[in-house]
């Protein structure tokens, strides 16, 4: 078997990484490297949620790295011989978070993952300045990562509330149409009364039943479909005879208020030649009013949705608030919506209505909820039920949300909090929900998080603190079973 190709001493003597150590201490790395020529453009390590396998000492040329999200190719470092790079996803098992990509023909020295860790751990000053340098490193992609977390959950309330205010909108805009036609109808009777030679007496019969009709519609139960389409074939012969342009249009809103054919004789008899008009007239001032109606409730859902999502991002309050978790999980359900709405997805509640209002960072407290709640839509995929449960357990309010979907798998349950770890395909996740709810429960909310897995049935559980003190136990991933709950301090 061909020795490989090792790096000379006088190659790795360049690079800075081996500046306080011995020669002697550098011929152990030298032992374990191994030299790989890449020519330009090729791609030295793909983006993906594996561990990265290989530390590399870039020896010569320059290599390009860049991030892929969403289809897009985003350039963010660029790495000039002599240097090192990959520390990061090797010393976190994570994954480069995008693409290496040999921008010049390439000279490397690549070191496993097992050889770097045990060199590391055993030469400090290799350990410290590996350390020192990928420490900022990780902090900006944490940064950066972070503020994609946060913008995603924006787009997601942003999308919810643009989806859940288009029907209302939509239903408003159709109604106010159809009043405009109504009020145009009513407004033609009028003289189409005086032309008929109608007199004030019968003009006010007319008027008196029409009224009668309007408020037969405000308190008449709905018909069943059965009913209301016997009434509408009874109506539609009688306007007919009345010679009625389109009479089918006014046989709907007639027939729903009990005009039958026993209203309409008086009708005929009063009017006279006006009587067609005076039929379309009650059934325009019908048709206003049901608009009227149907407005009024499409505007009040539409201000119910600003509510929620004022509620939800806790505008125009301090940063610490006093909140019902109650409203907070309403409002995120609200918010969340649209992901539900084509899908045969139940959600059932099982809320301790008894349990007093808490003090935190509210706002972030349902970015928290969010997470876990679309991680469990996305569990389910189009069938499935989710359940939201709130108890008090010691000095902390329990919050629980279960699905009964297939379950996380046994291998990557230890690793569900962990930053950057992600089960979804390159440029769909970042890799923080968890973390950042994890974070968010633990280091701003003073609380716990846990969970519990397996097929049918995985539950995530928060404690917050009912006083603000510190839970004990911090943030606890739990295999088939959540520790204990949390004490106070």
């Amino acid at each position: 078997m061909t020795e490989p190709e090792r790096p000379t001493l006088a190659e790795l003597r360049t690079i800075d990484l081996f500046d306080e150590i011995s020669d002697e201490e550098v011929e152990r790395w030298r032992a374990v490297a191994v030299i790989r020529e890449v020519p330009a453009g090729t791609v030295i390590s793909e983006a993906g949620p594996s561990g990265a396998s290989e530390f590399i000492l870039l020896l010569d040329g320059i290599v390009q790295g860049l991030v892929v999200e969403a289809g897009r190719v985003e350039p963010v470092t660029r790495q000039v011989a002599p240097t090192w790079m990959g520390a990061i996803p090797v010393l976190t098992e994570t994954g480069f978070a995008g693409q290496m990509v040999a921008d010049t023909d390439v000279r490397l020295a690549v070191v496993g993952a097992e050889d770097f860790i045990q060199l590391i751990l055993s030469e400090r000053p290799v350990h410290r300045k590996v350390m020192r340098a990928i420490r900022p490193v990780a902090s900006r992609i944490a940064a950066r990562e972070q503020t994609r977390e946060r913008l995603a959950s924006l787009g997601t309330m942003s999308a919810g509330l643009a989806h859940e205010l288009n029907n209302p909108a939509a239903a408003a805009r159709r109604a106010a149409s159809d009043l405009a036609e109504a009020l145009d109808v009513l407004a033609s009777t009028i003289g189409v009364f005086v032309e008929s030679g109608i007199e004030r007496e019968e003009a006010e019969q007319l008027v008196a039943m029409q009224r009668e009709a309007m408020e037969r519609a405000a308190s008449r139960s709905a018909l069943s479909a059965l009913e209301a389409a016997d009434a509408e074939d009874e109506l539609l012969g009688r306007l007919e005879r009345l010679g009625i342009s389109e009479p089918w249009r006014l046989t709907e809103p007639r027939a729903a208020a009990g005009v039958d054919g026993e209203w309409l004789s008086p009708v005929e008899q009063l009017a006279g030649p006006g009587a067609g008009a005076a039929v379309s007239g009650v059934a325009a001032s019908l048709t206003a009013q049901g608009m009227a109606a149907q407005i009024s409730e499409s505007t009040d859902r539409m201000g119910k949705l600003v509510k929620a999502i004022k509620a939800y991002a806790f505008m125009d309050r301090g940063e610490l608030v006093e909140t019902d978790v109650h409203e907070g999980l309403e409002t995120t359900l609200t918010v969340l919506n649209h992901k539900l709405k084509h899908t045969s997805i139940e959600v059932q509640r099982d809320y301790d209505k008894t349990l007093p209002k808490i003090t935190l960072l509210g706002s972030e407290l349902n970015q928290v909820w969010t997470n876990l709640l679309a991680n469990a839509i996305e569990a389910l995929g189009d069938t499935g039920t989710i359940t939201v449960s709130t108890e008090r357990d010691g000095v902390c309010v329990k919050v629980g949300i279960a699905d009964d979907g297939p379950g996380i798998p046994e291998e990557i349950r230890d690793r569900v909090f962990d930053p950057f770890f992600t089960t979804k395909g390159v440029g769909e996740g970042t890799g923080l929900g968890l973390d950042t709810a994890r974070r968010i429960v633990t280091e701003r909310l003073n609380g716990s998080i846990a969970f519990e897995s397996e097929p049918g049935r995985t539950v995530f559980y928060v404690w917050l603190p009912l006083d603000g003190t510190p839970t004990t136990g911090g943030s606890r991933t739990a295999v088939g079973g959540a520790q204990e709950p949390p004490s106070g301090r």
